[in-house]
């Protein structure tokens, strides 16, 4: 079976490819919405052990890399970690947006890694296109506390989504996230939720 098909199945994709030596690295990445309800009915997210989406990952990424002859990498195992920023920028299809969050071709500001596999072949580039060149840049402006004026203020986030007036932003997920035109609507607000409460 494809390596699509395979990722498909447990509701992933792959985000893109970089070369690596004489291997690739494929960035893998849920395919939204889809990947919610997969996630939700397995035994990792309803077993009430710590940490249920990295472990459901490295479960399923380690089955796929099996099949495939791949070795899987994960972004939160360490140190050290394995490089997925530079990765990334260098797949052709994220760039590093006006807040300093990556921004993806498809999934746009809510794009996240459940980890890469590296597998033989030639990587598949794209051609460069920031699609932030051609935006009014919105998620700059929608943070209600300016978190990411001059960099990215953690503090003043956490506090603001902690509070009462940031109930928007933990049962929706960001808003400087949300307000990215790219892949709107793709994110189901419970996963959101559940991400920032990790977050928090």
């Amino acid at each position: 079976m494809a390596l699509r098909e395979l990722l498909c199945a447990y509701g992933l994709q792959s985000l893109g490819e970089c070369p690596d030596g004489d291997t690739k690295i494929v960035l893998i990445g849920p395919l939204e919405p889809a990947f919610w309800q997969i996630f939700t009915d397995s035994d990792e997210y309803n077993d009430g052990a710590g940490d249920p989406m990295d472990r459901w990952s490295q479960r399923v990424l380690a089955q796929i890399g099996a099949t495939l002859g791949a070795e899987p990498l994960f972004p939160f195992t360490g140190p050290p970690f394995a490089p997925f920023f530079t990765w990334a920028l260098k797949s052709g299809r994220f760039w590093t947006s006006p807040i300093g969050f990556l921004v993806h071709d498809q999934a746009g500001l809510f794009a996240s890694f459940r980890g890469a596999l590296r597998m033989p072949g030639k990587a598949q580039l794209q051609a460069p296109v920031n699609p932030c060149d051609s935006c009014p840049r919105p998620c700059t402006t929608a943070c209600p506390v300016g978190a990411f004026a001059g960099g990215y203020n953690v503090a003043a986030c956490k506090t603001h989504v902690q509070s009462q007036d940031g109930q928007d932003c933990r049962t929706g997920g960001c808003l400087a996230r949300r307000a990215c035109p790219i892949g709107q609507g793709d994110r189901l607000p419970a996963q959101s939720a559940f991400h920032m409460e990790a977050f928090l």
